[in-house]
């Protein structure tokens, strides 16, 4: 083995000025949104340990280091190729992207182009150089429009990854704080480089650091630890139980497993949670994020676990019970269960703080009616939060919303449904934003998937009540007949001088929620840069949102026409559609929101 060369290099050091290339078969970027929330969170976790207002710059020096772990370099052709961290560094790269745009406009600037970009000859390109990515790369760097569709997996998630980025990252860190955050990053944490100066060494090295066959996972220590403490006699039936449970979860995919054990210790057991402020300790939510063996080790006594029976029953009842349920959500989070598609629609936000938050009601002996009432009330609680919170602009990241969920969770376990009901109704209204805190509702690049998901449900509303079969999964699918947010108005403020006097008027106004329609991709390629009048004859063989544009939704939908009469909507036809009727129609979603998102129809479940 010829040369090796380990380094602790800080961000800087690392990426400043230096290029990166990937060979052809290794290109494929995998991080999802768990990883990159965690990326964040544990970064800005960190850093806000030691941070306080008024700090000076200076005093970041003095913040603590952190690992960000090591990337392994194959020198050859007078180039760097990664061999093991791409997924990292290309997180990374996302990451200084993300910190880039969100400094915009400020005067305290931390330069960081030359970590993402370098120049020569005056031709820019990124240090991370993988020619399929970088139009997204560009896209992103210039906080341009980027449609990812049709595009490579790797590009895709890249797309994606960078939109869990932005969302997760916390109010606290957008303000004075983030220039201090920008120096931590770029001084404080540190990734080891290992350099081999052929392909052969550095995949043995690669393949030494990757050898994991002894370690065990904390699951196995977990397992370990509670079988150790039960008779001998009950030890086989425990150690069955826990095997078919295990490989049921792990069968479920990666990182169910440990998500399952962290999601049942939080709802049941959590009681405190780290302040994000410096000095603050880990609490018990914590622990169990980030070892939840040790903590269950530490926790036996006062958890109840005092006797072999004790023991037992944790696996054979409790952990059956929980896993079980556990599976379930995971189901309803894929694809939607009857009865449990609210659990489908929060995970259609990537809101992963729901597992926990619905299973704290839930008891082992509980019967399946009562578990069932007891996940729709709580799933239909957050989704009425989350509609809230997306139609006021505000954050569902994780890193936002966690301690308001923690206090949910500790506040509503165990309850019964009744009161479960009771509670999670007075909670909403305790609520200052509902759909009325915002009539400017409009879409942009950070909200379009949200607004996309909203418009699915507005409309699978309307349809339904109509007395259609419901056609959401069609709305929110991907592939080649996808739907995509339409603007009623095309891009072209000059045909609406007559009412604004500046483009910019016009695009705030074009981009309101009631100018919005849910279509098939086709649609919008065809149509879309029509004006209003010549686009009103194709709205009618859309979906019943867009159709009811038309005068004929009118006449020929008996259907529709009953619900419309029910339910007092505001429905009418439009010939024209100016300002004032995109307004109304605005006032028209508001009011189909507030029937699909209603807090009163958590006691109507339970008095059903």
């Amino acid at each position: 083995m010829r040369d090796i060369l380990g380094k602790a290099k800080t961000v800087r050091e690392l990426l400043k000025g230096v290029k990166y290339s990937i060979d052809y078969y290794q290109r494929e970027y995998k991080w999802g949104e768990k990883q990159a929330r965690e990326l964040i969170d544990d970064l800005t976790g960190k850093f806000l340990e030691d941070y306080q207002p008024g700090h000076s710059r200076k005093q970041v020096a003095d913040y603590p280091h952190y690992f960000l772990g090591a990337i392994i370099i194959s020198k050859k052709d007078g180039a760097n190729y990664i061999v093991d961290g791409q997924q990292r560094l290309t997180s990374l790269s996302l990451l200084l992207i993300l910190l880039r745009n969100l400094q915009r406009r400020r005067s305290d600037v931390v330069n960081i182009d030359e970590l993402i970009v370098s120049e020569k000859y005056g031709q820019i390109s990124f240090n991370l150089d993988v020619d399929e990515r970088n139009p997204c790369m560009e896209a992103l760097f210039e906080a341009a429009a980027f449609d990812p569709a049709d595009r490579s997996e790797s590009v895709q998630n890249l797309f994606a990854r960078y939109q869990d980025m932005e969302a997760a990252w916390p109010e606290e860190l957008r303000g004075d704080a983030l220039p201090y955050f920008v120096d931590w990053l770029l001084e404080n944490v540190h990734l080891v480089e290992i350099t081999a100066y052929s392909d052969d060494d550095a995949y043995t090295i690669f393949e030494t650091m990757n050898d994991r066959g002894l370690s065990l996972s904390p699951t196995d220590m977990l397992k370990g630890y509670l079988l150790a403490n039960i008779d001998e006699r009950k030890r086989i039936p425990a150690n069955a139980r826990w095997r078919d449970r295990i490989a049921e979860l792990t069968a479920a995919g990666k990182e169910v497993e440990a998500d399952c054990f962290k999601a049942w210790f939080r709802s049941q057991y959590a009681s405190k949670i780290r302040e994000r402020k410096r000095g603050a300790k880990p609490e018990e939510f914590d622990r169990i994020g980030t070892e939840f063996h040790r903590w269950l080790r530490d926790a036996s006594d006062e958890i109840g676990l005092t006797s072999s029976e004790a023991y037992f029953r944790f696996i054979d009842r409790d952990f059956d019970f929980y896993a079980r349920q556990y599976l379930r959500l995971v189901e309803a989070s894929r694809s939607k269960v009857m009865g449990l598609e609210h659990v489908f629609y929060n995970a259609q936000h990537g809101f992963t703080l729901q597992n926990m938050i619905i299973m704290a009601p839930l008891r082992p002996d509980d019967d399946a009616q009562t578990v069932d009432v007891k996940i729709r009330l709580t799933a239909r609680f957050i989704d009425v939060l989350l509609a809230w919170r997306l139609w006021n602009f505000r954050s569902i990241a994780y890193s936002t919303m966690q301690y308001a969920m923690f206090l949910v969770m500790r506040d509503i376990r165990g309850l019964a449904p009744n009161e479960l009901a009771t509670r999670l109704r007075e909670a909403l209204s305790e609520e200052t934003e509902t759909f009325v805190s915002n009539e400017r509702l409009r879409v942009h690049q950070q909200n379009r998937y949200a607004i996309h998901r909203i418009l699915a449900r507005l409309t699978d509303y309307v349809e339904t009540s109509s007395g259609q079969a419901s056609r959401y999964i069609e709305y929110v699918g991907d592939g080649p007949g996808r739907y995509e947010v339409e603007h009623v108005w095309a891009d072209h403020p000059e045909r609406h001088t007559d009412e604004f006097s500046h483009p910019s008027d016009f695009a705030e106004h074009r981009n309101r929620i009631g100018g919005l329609l849910l279509l098939p991709k086709s649609f919008n390629a065809s149509y879309g840069d029509l004006p209003y009048r010549e686009k009103l004859n194709h709205y009618r063989t859309q979906n019943l949102l867009a159709h009811s544009l038309h005068p004929d939704c009118y006449s020929h939908n008996p259907g529709f026409v009953r619900f419309v009469n029910e339910s007092g909507l505001p429905f009418r036809a439009l010939s024209t559609f100016n300002k004032s009727d995109l307004e109304e129609r605005g006032q028209l979603y508001r009011q189909i929101a507030e029937r699909v998102w209603n807090p009163d129809d958590l006691l109507r479940e339970v008095n059903a």
